[in-house]
């Protein structure tokens, strides 16, 4: 349920009616924007409810939302959300988030010298993996926390936010002292408890669909995290397993528009776990932001044949130059901006 409340509510006003929600057994969550204050109202909500609501001073109107998901769909929210990080860069305004950066933090050298490579061609959001979920048990998993802490410093060096990816409960401490946005990967989509935490957190977290996870099962996924009080989510459509075997996954390009019309969330591509292969990342990243994505996530690495984990996906810094001039291309004809527009003029 939502409550719309009059324009001319003072700051008392909203929160007796968000008392009154409370007193009736059922969370409220706050969302004033530049026109409207609105109250979504979580639990049950029986006919006598919306009488009850919609008898109070103050309150406009009150709307049932119709999505199993309330507080991440349009219904809730109309305007877009966008997020902010540390060096003012945003995730879902007009400007398009580039995170780029290698699958795996191999050494402090390796990702200081890509973080470096990605900024020059444009790159505003460092990404690095310090555990790396495998399919393998014997293959490179990550160095954890040291990892973590070279992230943080290539970050720091470079002026860039940085994400990485969250496997457990108990490396979310680690995490949130040294990532700017909490990653959740697709094998944890639906780790409900671990949402409940990152929601907890307080930190922006970055949802992934699952291999086979449903639009409905995606958002529904990013709901958990909001009711835990956490505003600042962002979806990232990174390809769904079918049944092709031509390449890695089947990019989902109906995925980002679907996801933006249904919610007020940014939404953030991933061509090369989408495709992984380098030769389609280019080309699929350019369709997403033609779709309406609000940015990319890329792998990239100084040599990726010798990658200790997903080589044959990762740009080399000069193919995610060239890859950044197309993108910019794209951005300006549906109008959007890119910050790395003048940075990869230069680096030609």
């Amino acid at each position: 349920m939502i409550i719309v409340v009059s324009p001319g509510a003072s700051q008392e006003d909203i929160q007796l009616i968000i008392s009154r929600i409370e007193e009736s057994g059922r969370q409220a969550h706050l969302s004033q924007g530049t026109e409207r204050t609105i109250i979504g109202v979580i639990g049950t909500d029986p006919p006598e409810l919306q009488d009850m609501f919609e008898t109070m001073t103050h309150v406009e109107s009150v709307h049932r939302v119709t999505k199993p998901y309330k507080l991440v769909s349009r219904e809730f929210k109309a305007e877009r959300t966008i997020v902010q990080l540390p060096y003012g860069v945003t995730v879902g305004g007009n400007e398009l988030a580039v995170m780029a950066g290698p699958c795996s933090i191999e050494n402090e050298d390796h990702i200081v010298n890509t973080a470096h490579a990605v900024k020059a061609a444009g790159a505003n959001i460092l990404r690095g993996g310090a555990f790396k979920p495998r399919s393998s048990p014997y293959a490179f998993r990550g160095l954890g926390d040291e990892a973590l802490r070279f992230l943080s410093t290539a970050g720091k060096e470079t002026g860039m936010p940085v994400i990485t990816e969250l496997m457990s409960e108990r490396d979310l401490e680690s995490v949130c002292r040294y990532a700017d946005i909490i990653q959740v990967g697709a094998r944890n989509m639906q780790n409900f408890m671990l949402l409940d935490e990152v929601g907890k957190a307080k930190k922006p977290v970055m949802l992934k669909r699952a291999l086979s996870g449903q639009i409905e099962e995606w958002l529904l996924a990013a709901e958990y995290i909001m009711a835990q009080g956490n505003p600042d989510v962002i979806l990232c459509e990174r390809g769904i397993r079918t049944f092709e075997t031509a390449y890695r996954n089947t990019f989902d390009i109906n995925a980002i528009p679907l996801a933006k019309e249904l919610s007020h969330l940014p939404v953030i591509a991933d061509p090369s776990h989408g495709t992984g292969k380098r030769g389609l990342v280019q080309p699929v990243a350019m369709a997403a932001i033609a779709a309406g994505a609000d940015g990319l996530m890329i792998e990239v690495h100084p040599n990726p044949d010798h990658a200790l984990s997903d080589g044959a996906q990762s740009l080399t810094y000069s193919e995610f130059i060239k890859m950044m001039r197309s993108v910019s291309a794209i951005a300006t004809a549906v109008e959007r901006s890119l910050s790395g527009v003048k940075a990869t003029a230069a680096a030609r």
